[in-house]
């Protein structure tokens, strides 16, 4: 690629910032990022109050390629203040979650990653006193690991948006940057993209890296599924001083497309009585008490759970990035 062409980078979250980032540092002059609202979007996948760091995974180039981030993570300056050490207890019953856990942990065993069984609840709940409920009890299994942490996924994306600056990244937002089709020639090759304020943004490549959004825009060919994870901020990942959240994931359509200034405060009542339920097992005393905010966070999964690097059959010119939901 000629680094005097113009990339255009459709979606300000982790990705296509990330892409912008590296693009910028290895020369590439004219970077340009589009989306409906400056990073960070305020109804991404990628910004939230908090986000899990963990390399525990059951497949083998998953956990390498978080084991290389969490390195980062935890030993990069840049992200002092963004990114806090703190142990990660995974639990779950024998029979439906055993496979798993027992997958994940010989694969930490055989890059010679230290965890710690846990034999049962009370175990756990020695090293998390602030664990009440009966956890995943009877059948429990689990282990922790503390060479974890979180990261305060808003300043991590105001990081990354900070670093698009400072390396000649432009931005496009509003209307003027909401992407609504694309303008292409005989050969299938994009020459521009069109927004909802009707722009037209010419380009040499194209980046797609909208997230759930993206299969408004081109078709996805049943590669992945927009779904929606319920979030309530207070419980889920035994942590300090943070507050936590828990994930509670459903299937459901594509998300809105016009700009928004916030996520909205909403979740399905379902989802909501499956928060209320966990928080039985886990901290029952909170289980009944108003949450502050429900959100719905928008991912892109994959049947696999893979990850989705490649250029667009439909277009020879169009690279699409994302998706992936973990292992």
């Amino acid at each position: 690629m000629d680094k005097d062409s113009k990339v255009v980078i459709i979606g300000a979250g982790v990705f296509g910032l990330s892409t912008a980032v590296q693009l910028a540092i290895e020369g590439f002059k004219n970077v340009a990022v589009v989306d409906r609202h400056l990073p960070p979007v305020p109804d991404g996948s990628s910004c939230d109050i908090s986000r899990v760091i963990r390399f525990d995974y059951a497949d083998e180039d998953y956990l390498n390629v978080s084991y290389e981030a969490y390195l980062k993570w935890s030993k990069d300056p840049k992200f002092k203040g963004i990114f806090h050490p703190a142990s990660y207890i995974l639990t779950g019953s024998i029979g439906g979650d055993q496979s798993w856990i027992d997958r994940t942990t010989r694969q930490l065993s055989n890059k010679g990653l230290a965890w710690t069984k846990l034999g049962d609840a009370a175990a756990a709940k020695r090293e998390f006193p602030i664990l009440s409920g009966k956890l995943a009890e009877p059948g429990f299994k689990g282990y922790y690991n503390d060479a974890a942490g979180w990261a305060d996924a808003t300043k991590a994306i105001i990081q990354l948006r900070d670093e698009c600056l400072e390396l000649g990244v432009s931005f496009i937002s509003g209307p003027a940057g909401t992407v609504v089709g694309f303008h292409t020639d005989s050969d299938n090759k994009i020459r521009s993209v069109q927004t909802l304020g009707g722009m037209s943004i010419p380009g040499d490549h194209f980046v797609l890296a909208a997230g759930a959004w993206s299969s408004n825009l081109v078709p996805m060919y049943n590669s992945t599924l927009a779904t929606a994870q319920m979030a309530v901020h207070g419980w889920g990942y035994t942590r300090t001083p943070s507050k936590g959240e828990a994930l509670i994931e459903t299937n459901i359509s594509t998300p809105r497309v016009y700009p928004s200034r916030e996520r909205p405060n909403f979740c399905p009542s379902e989802g909501e009585e499956r928060l209320r339920n966990g928080l039985r097992e886990i901290l029952p005393e909170l289980a009944d008490r108003p949450f502050e905010k429900v959100t719905m966070c928008w991912y892109t999964d994959t049947p696999s759970g893979d990850f989705i690097m490649d250029y667009h059959p439909d277009y020879q010119n169009l690279f699409v990035g994302g998706a992936v939901s973990g292992q």
